[in-house]
């Protein structure tokens, strides 16, 4: 009988099942060894089995628990299940199911992540506010975040493999001959005008005239101001434009005065299609016209993007100023960034606060009775229909004081600025008229930033000299300095502030062009019990997204303020 049970052992441990039931079970780390097991399986005694059973730290209660607690298709993968059993086949079936799932969604989802990590810098409007992307980029008081530069590129320049397709003189529609009025701003938005219904009506342009306005009172010419040579050779595939009415036509003075050579009536902000069907036909049946008032007579949203495209490429790439103008402004930006003795950066302010400016806004500002008596009178000799008794005038300019219509006054400016963090050291150039109420007025902006400085200061009346033979050229500095500072800051609307912050928006976004908040501003400039902690705050707060960052545009839009959607791409 001892033999037989013998035998019977030997066969049993050299079965194919025994051995691959041993072979799992040496290879599974969560279960015992074979001498473990030997000696549970009664070849020993019961205390041998509970002392192997307290000194195996694999079988503990806890571990056991936690064994159980796993899925059949990864307990079969750590070997704790037969996978050729029925259960951990359909348990397989379901997890490579859910692995299918999420490959599908990882594939699905990976361009919408991919392209919201390229997603370029763009702020957003909801109703009136304002909302741009956050960057990891500390704040700076002289730069905008480095994602609102590399985001956006400028392209509004001609291709050089793009054909011309100017038609030649015998294919012209006629020539066209525009005043630009106004000062020097508004004249430069008039060319660029011109030059795009040139371009529409598919016209030749005479050079432009710029008319002597009765403010600024001025008689320059266009070449006095602008490079004439480079205008003209620098559009010469877009539009065809001379330097002078042609020979043949004798009647020149026409132009100016007679209403058969006039073309009037042209709304503001016309469509590229009224000019096509209102303007080209009587261009084509008297051959030459002037067109007048031409002051925003072409709208934005209303004309093909390639117009639009091609005003900005009038603006900042044909329209260069004279050289001896480009040389006097970039002097003038260097001895503001070295006036220390050594390379700082410098402000640029556009204080518009002149006698003709405060009349015109029907505000009403601080002062004495004298002050205000008198500038009534103004206001009512200059404008009479406007101020007709003067009785209305007072709820008037309170409501636009709180609509933010009104000129920030230079003691209100200075307050803006120190709250958004600039010191009393902080280098600042002027760009103003003479302002109302001279140096009392000036002196709460002067006492708390004593580095204010004009052109007149900074250059020497022999430098100046040659300059103020025309007051546009004047106005030339000022733009071009203003245009080189690190932080542009205006204090109220205008051509001038909307062409600066275009320009610096179209040259990349990273120069900061501040906007103030008007009505912000008076409501908190007016709260007697705000302390300055809190006012310092929303200050802060509200400018964060008025610094010249990139935004889409919108109808009504204005190009010359914001140049992104037509005139840059993507980067």
């Amino acid at each position: 009988m001892a033999e037989l049970r013998h035998s019977m052992a030997v066969r049993s441990s050299n079965s194919p099942a025994k051995r691959d039931s041993d072979t799992s079970a040496a290879s599974s780390p969560f279960l015992l060894s074979p001498s473990t097991r030997g000696s549970r399986g009664g070849g020993g005694g019961d205390d041998d089995g509970k002392d192997a059973h307290r000194s195996s730290p694999l079988l503990s209660h806890h571990h056991h628990k936690r064994v159980h607690l796993l899925t059949s298709p990864f307990r079969s993968l750590l070997a704790l299940e037969d996978p050729r059993s029925s259960a951990a086949s359909s348990s397989y079936r379901i997890l490579l199911a859910l692995l299918a799932l999420l490959l599908a969604a990882v594939i699905f989802c990976a361009p919408l992540f991919w392209s919201r990590l390229n997603t370029p810098f763009l702020c957003h409007k909801e109703g009136i506010t304002l909302h741009c992307p956050e960057t990891k980029e500390p704040p700076s008081l002289w730069e905008n975040p480095r994602a609102a530069t590399m985001s956006w590129k400028p392209c509004a320049e001609r291709c050089s493999n793009e054909p011309s397709d100017v038609p030649s003189v015998n294919e012209t529609s006629g020539y066209i001959f525009i005043h630009a009025e106004g000062g020097l701003n508004q004249q430069r938005i008039a060319i660029c005008n011109a030059v795009a219904i040139a371009k529409i009506m598919r016209a030749t342009l005479i050079l432009p005239v710029l008319k002597q306005d009765q403010i600024w009172k001025d008689q320059s010419k266009f070449e006095d101001i602008f490079d004439v040579d480079h205008f003209i050779n620098y559009l010469k595939d877009d539009v065809r434009i001379v330097r002078d009415i042609p020979d043949w036509f004798t009647e020149k003075d026409e132009l100016f005065t007679s209403i058969k050579r006039t073309v009037k009536n042209i709304p503001k902000y016309a469509s590229a299609q009224f000019y096509i069907d209102n303007v080209l036909p009587r261009i084509k049946e008297k051959r030459i016209m002037s067109i007048k008032p031409f002051v925003d007579r072409l709208g934005y949203d209303n004309v093909p993007t390639e117009i639009n495209r091609l005003r900005c490429r009038v603006n900042y790439h044909a329209l260069k100023f004279l050289p001896d103008i480009e040389e006097m402004a970039v002097k003038l930006a260097a001895r503001m960034r070295n006036k220390t003795g050594s390379i700082n950066p410098y402000m640029a302010l556009h204080l518009r606060f002149e006698k003709g400016m405060v009349g015109l806004s029907f505000c009403d500002f601080a002062g004495t009775r004298e002050e205000k008596a008198m500038m009534a009178a103004y206001r009512q000799k200059e404008w009479p229909r406007r101020f007709k008794n003067g009785s209305h005038l007072w709820p008037l300019a309170l409501q636009k004081r709180k609509e933010g219509r009104c000129p920030l006054e230079p003691g209100e400016i200075a307050v803006i600025l120190r709250a958004l963090g600039y010191t009393s050291g902080t280098q600042i150039y002027v760009a103003s008229g003479q302002v109302y109420g001279g140096k009392n007025r000036m002196a709460p902006l002067r006492n708390m930033f004593p580095n204010l400085v004009t052109k007149e200061e900074l250059a020497s009346a022999e430098e100046l000299a040659p300059f103020r033979r025309h007051v546009t050229s004047l106005a030339a500095l000022d733009f071009l300095v203003c245009l080189r500072s690190d932080a542009f800051v205006m204090t109220h609307g205008g051509n001038f502030a909307k062409l600066i912050i275009g320009a610096r928006r179209y040259a990349g976004h990273r120069l900061k062009s501040v906007k103030p908040d008007k009505g912000l501003m008076s409501k908190s400039l007016g709260d007697p019990d705000m302390g300055w902690a809190s006012f310092t705050e929303d200050v802060v707060v509200t400018h964060r997204t008025r610094t010249g960052l990139p935004e889409p545009t919108f109808p009504g839009y204005d190009l010359w303020e914001n140049p992104l959607t037509p005139c840059m791409c993507r980067a």
